[in-house]
């Protein structure tokens, strides 16, 4: 039978005590050094009733199961330890493929589970120095050990389509448990950064004034060896996308299709194009620009440019470049 540890994320302010129910992890921050807070810091009145549930579902079917809420990125290490392989003659830390210890992230929002994903990236990616032989050609990681995800917040699947409900993912607390003993592991790619980050879903890159519409900002997009933008023009929104998160930008579609699985990512910029009509009256359309491919780069040319992604917020002020790593990450599902 499987050892299996629950793990919630949280923050010193979530201690005993500190007003997030009966001493659990809080739903909102992500347990991510160096990088934004999430754009909003939710809470839930009783994060701990799935983390709870789960863990019943699981003990009724004979697992051995730990709860664990990491506050800091070094907790968080500590968990992910116990997916370590045996010792390589090379000295690197490498993943079990046979583990009999299974994950699950209690996630309030894909923040969270992005700084999860962000370490393990960390704790197996081997320098560049010390790539092994038996490591991918299309890759810098190894298989990422499978993790099973579990929804602080159910409601979200409707409400908010976060990544579990754009994968499909069980929800339920005992349907978690469920894949995470019976179910099977499916491999999704993962995007990585020239920042040191991941991204699971997408970013999506723009600001907005008070009214909420979209400013013009300028920057060179490069999809591969396609330009979509050469960074002399203005732009409202450039998506990247692993998943379909940031597929749209109000009532206009950016991303066509984004699949987590088919080893590339799809990138989009928003162009106004200003028009005249048969009358000589100015309009302005917006005309949408896609490319896939391996890799994306990124130079801004006006400043600072904000940015979401995976729901974290940041700002870009120069050159960022973002890669596909096919099949790197795993869910187990039903």
């Amino acid at each position: 039978m499987y050892d299996v540890v629950l793990l919630t994320l949280g923050s010193e302010r979530d201690a005993p005590g500190g007003g997030c129910g009966s001493g659990g992890a809080c739903c909102g921050g992500a347990a991510e050094a160096g990088s934004a807070q999430a754009k909003t810091e939710e809470r839930c009145e009783t994060p701990r009733v799935p983390v709870l549930a789960c863990a019943d579902a699981l003990t009724a079917r004979g697992a051995r199961v730990e709860t664990v809420t990491a506050r800091s990125d070094a907790e968080v290490d500590e968990v992910l330890a116990r997916l370590d392989g045996p010792p390589r003659a090379d000295g690197l830390t490498w993943p079990d493929p046979d583990s009999k210890t299974r994950l699950v992230v209690a996630t309030a929002n894909d923040a969270q589970l992005r700084a999860v994903l962000r370490r393990l990236v960390r704790r197996y990616a081997p320098p560049p120095s010390r790539r092994p032989d038996d490591l991918a050609g299309n890759r810098t990681v190894p298989d990422l050990p499978p993790i099973a995800v579990l929804p602080l917040d159910p409601a979200r699947s409707t409400t908010q389509r976060d990544l579990a409900a754009q994968l499909g993912l069980p929800r339920d607390p005992a349907a978690v448990a469920a894949a995470v003993l019976d179910g099977t592991a499916r491999r999704l790619d993962l995007l990585r950064n020239d920042g040191g980050s991941v991204t699971l879903d997408g970013a999506l890159l723009g600001a907005a004034d008070e009214g909420g519409r979209p400013l013009h900002w300028r920057g060179r997009v490069e999809v591969d060896d396609a330009v979509l933008s050469t960074g002399d023009e203005p732009l409202m929104a450039c998506a990247i996308g692993n998943a379909g998160g940031y597929a749209r930008l109000d009532d206009v579609t950016l991303l066509g299709n984004p699949d987590p699985t088919d080893g590339l990512v799809e990138v989009a910029v928003a162009v106004p194009v200003v028009t005249r009509s048969a009358l000589g009256r100015k309009r302005v359309r917006l005309e949408v620009r896609r490319a896939r491919g391996r890799a994306v780069s990124v130079v801004p040319r006006d400043g600072k440019v904000p940015f979401l992604d995976d729901g974290v917020e940041g700002e870009l002020s120069r050159k960022r470049s973002w890669w596909t790593e096919p099949g790197a990450w795993a869910v187990w599902t039903a």
